[in-house]
C-alpha cells in the first residue's frame, strides 16, 4: 500500500509544483505566495521520497507512513490552500504538519525490522 500511497504523492507533488511554476505565475501576483507555493511542492515531493523509505523498509513502519501523509497534507496543503485563498490564517495549521514531519522520521529512525509500528 505505501508503495502506491508514495507513487501518488510524487505524482502530485510534480504536477502541484509545475503548476505552480506555470499556471500561477499570471494568477497570483504576489511574489511571497508564489515562494510559499514552491515551498509546499518541496517538502510535498521531499515527503513522497519519505514514503518510499516506508514502503522499502522490512517492518513497513505504517506510523511513519500515516504521519508523513498527515504532514503532506497539514503542511504542504495549508500551503496550497494560503497561496490560492489568500488567507494568511492558514499559516497557523502549517507548523502541525511540520511536526507530523518530524514524528514521522522520528518513528521511521526508530522502526526495526522485526516488527511494526
Amino acid at each position: 500500500m505505501w508503495w502506491t500511497v508514495a507513487g501518488l504523492a510524487g505524482a502530485l507533488g510534480v504536477a502541484l509544483g509545475a503548476f505552480g511554476a506555470h499556471g500561477l505565475k499570471g494568477v497570483v501576483t504576489d511574489p511571497h505566495l508564489l515562494e510559499v507555493w514552491d515551498t509546499g511542492a518541496r517538502y510535498h515531493l521531499i515527503h513522497a521520497l519519505a514514503l518510499l523509505a516506508v514502503a522499502a523498509h522490512p517492518a513497513r513502519p505504517a506510523w511513519a507512513g500515516g504521519l508523513f501523509l498527515a504532514g503532506i497534507v497539514l503542511f504542504s496543503g495549508s500551503l496550497y490552500l494560503m497561496t490560492l485563498t489568500g488567507f494568511r490564517w492558514l499559516g497557523a495549521v502549517t507548523p502541525l504538519g511540520g511536526l507530523c514531519f518530524i514524528a514521522g522520521w522520528l518513528v521511521l529512525a526508530f522502526a526495526r525490522s522485526g516488527g511494526g509500528g
